[in-house]
């Protein structure tokens, strides 16, 4: 089961707690460092249509969303696009991918549902 990806922050607690349950089922993710190599405009709104909601994708509680003025101008779908492509701080973490399914590991244990396919 080689087909994982995980959009992944190695600075983040919640991040590396579902990567290390991914491993420990035997998998070896495919690790997005998603703060260095920005995912393409193409991938996030896929990740946004297997999430099937932009706000899940979303790190409303980032201090840039504040800073941008986020809540109050109430973006679209496509300039949310834009917007994480811009700004992946904002990309809410870690998603994990499998096939055409995503799944955020928050909490870890979340991640389950993919691995038990």
């Amino acid at each position: 089961m080689s087909d994982i990806t995980i959009w992944h922050n190695p600075r983040c607690s919640k991040s590396r707690e579902t990567l290390k349950l991914i491993e420990e089922q035997g998998v070896s993710p495919e690790i997005v460092l998603y703060l260095e190599k920005t995912p393409s405009k193409k991938a996030i709104k896929e990740a946004i249509s297997m999430l099937g909601d932009v706000s899940l994708l979303i790190r409303k509680k980032e201090a840039l969303y504040k800073e941008l003025g986020l809540k109050e101008k109430n973006p679209s779908q496509a300039e949310w696009v834009q917007i994480l492509h811009d700004n992946p701080k904002l990309i809410e973490r870690p998603l994990v991918i499998r096939g055409q399914q995503a799944i955020l590991g928050r909490p870890p244990e979340n991640v389950r549902q993919l691995l038990d396919q």
